[in-house]
């Protein structure tokens, strides 16, 4: 029995190999990501945690918000963008690790109002739209930096109605903030992502922007150069995989 106990069990041991490592016993990763992936993301990230990772730890707001936040040296492993503009500023900076940006999603502008509006809108008549959307308040996210208000104002433009329509706009700090002026009745119309609609009950679509009106929209992810967390590099492979992705299109996102 002493033989067995000293030498065999050793040896068993070996041959399993060393216990897993279990999710409690490693660091969740930082994720900051743009607003309107609250949803997505999330189930992302339950789907990783059922795989035996640490849930990852998401902190949403504007992208452009974020960025400011990252160039400022807050701490993340991995930031999502909902444009490549803010993706580009931090690599400009040197905050991105080489190799591991990628532009995954891609979504849609659309007009939103209450889900008991009665309104309809045709974008062929400049004139029409432009009476309806200045008839009162446009809810936007912020035109000048956040990327769903920059898609917007891109819009109006090539519509021909933006200097008719801007004096009405009401500037949020993000998408999401955009979409609950809408929601609660503070402004009658909005302009979201398509996927932001989507995860409303409280408004409805009541047009949608051509897509030669806006610039594509794209969504890029990166691990950030300082990030020393290895389940932020293993998260950021699963959001581009084919699962990652799949989960993704089942709120409403288009994929590359």
């Amino acid at each position: 029995m002493r033989y067995f106990g000293k030498f065999v069990m050793p040896a068993l041991l070996a041959l399993l190999g060393p216990a897993p490592v279990m999710a409690a016993d490693r660091q969740p990763p930082l994720v900051l990501a743009a607003a309107s992936l609250q949803e997505s993301i999330s189930a992302a990230a339950n789907a990783w945690a059922a795989s035996r990772h640490p849930r990852p730890v998401i902190s949403f707001a504007a992208s452009s918000t974020l960025a400011r936040q990252l160039a400022a040296g807050a701490p993340a492993d991995l930031f999502v963008s909902a444009d490549e503009t803010w993706m580009d500023d931090l690599a400009g900076r040197g905050l991105i690790a080489p190799g591991t940006r990628v532009s995954f999603l891609g979504n849609s502008l659309v007009l939103v109002a209450p889900a008991t509006s009665k309104v309809r809108v045709e974008f062929r008549n400049p004139a029409r739209l432009a009476a309806l959307l200045s008839a009162g308040a446009l809810a936007m996210a912020d035109t000048e930096s956040v990327p769903a208000g920059k898609y917007g104002k891109a819009a109006l433009l090539k519509l021909g109605v933006w200097s008719a329509v801007s004096p009405k706009v009401v500037r949020a700090e993000n998408v999401r903030a955009a979409l609950a002026l809408v929601e609660r009745g503070a402004a009658p119309l909005g302009i979201v992502y398509a996927t932001d609609a989507r995860a409303s009950s409280a408004v409805r679509v009541v047009g949608v922007f051509p897509a030669a009106t806006y610039p594509a929209i794209s969504y890029p992810v990166a691990r950030l150069k300082a990030s020393v967390n290895p389940e932020g590099e293993g998260f950021r492979r699963f959001l581009v995989s084919r699962a990652g992705k799949a989960i993704f299109v089942r709120y409403g996102f288009s994929v590359r």
